[in-house]
């Protein structure tokens, strides 16, 4: 991959109301995610690459992530700059009810990158759809995290467990599955 295959980094959800881990199982994996999201946003910016920030502004008015809530907020460490496009959506993938896919085909972008929140979720969710699309799809497994999760028998499913097996599903078929480091030496061949 090289920078003149303008990349797009694709931020998804990394909002304030994630950082509230009890109200969302309790445990969290990969605590360092959104410090590996600002390496890569850090590295967008210096090479001018397209960026996008996915917003999920929740339609429940009691979640953390409804707009109005400061959970709906940015995390400080990946805030957008002037500029850099922001994107809202209300379901789990960020192309439903968004121009993400316009925006894209309209710049000629084929490949994107995905990291954010959470990983079984709109990280899943996003990527499959855009496998599905065609485009050559990547999810930085370690500038992604989720939550523990209760199953619908009662277990309850620790967050790694959660990503490892969201993150297997989706590599090979939807997307490939690759960690900062690697995804940043690979741009600068």
């Amino acid at each position: 991959m090289t920078k003149q295959d303008k990349p797009a980094l694709i931020l998804l959800d990394i909002q304030k109301g994630f950082e509230d881990i009890e109200y969302w199982g309790g445990h969290r994996n990969n605590p360092e995610a959104e410090t590996n999201a600002r390496k890569l946003l850090n590295f967008w910016r210096q090479n001018n690459l397209p960026i996008f920030h996915i917003q999920h502004c929740s339609t429940n008015p009691n979640s953390k992530l409804a707009e109005g809530n400061i959970g709906n907020d940015f995390q400080d460490i990946i805030k957008p700059n002037d500029g850099e496009q922001i994107i809202k959506k209300n379901v789990s993938s960020a192309f439903i009810g968004t121009d993400l896919k316009q925006q894209l085909d309209k710049s000629n972008i084929k490949k994107l990158i995905i990291v954010g929140l959470t990983t079984d979720h709109c990280i899943s969710t996003t990527a499959r759809m855009a496998g599905n699309y065609g485009y050559d799809t990547f999810v930085v497994s370690d500038a992604t995290a989720t939550f523990d999760i209760e199953g619908a028998d009662g277990q309850k499913y620790s967050a790694e467990i959660i990503h490892e097996t969201a993150l297997a599903s989706l590599h090979k078929e939807f997307a490939t599955v690759i960690k900062t480091k690697e995804l940043i030496t690979k741009i600068n061949i």
